[in-house]
């Protein structure tokens, strides 16, 4: 069964496979031996959430998603990598 969205969903869900692809762009810059545990994590995070309908709480874990992500960034930087 196909569901359709309206507009506010579709730009969410964009924003959301957007921050997933980003995150697991930036794992990849992890050490290789953390590499496979990192992009585990970045999965599980976006599966724990994944039935969410609420768009507030879905617009608060993409800014907290960024966050996150963004201190991994910083964090794989000041490292090297």
């Amino acid at each position: 069964m196909i569901h359709s969205l309206d507009l506010q969903s579709f730009i969410l869900r964009a924003r959301v496979l957007k921050l997933y692809r980003q995150a697991l762009k930036i794992a990849q810059r992890a050490p290789v031996h953390v590499r496979g545990e990192l992009k585990q994590t970045v999965r599980q995070e976006m599966e724990k959430n994944r039935d969410c309908n609420d768009k507030q709480k879905i617009r608060y874990l993409i800014s907290e998603g960024l966050e996150r992500v963004k201190g991994l960034d910083e964090m794989l930087d000041m490292q090297g990598h």
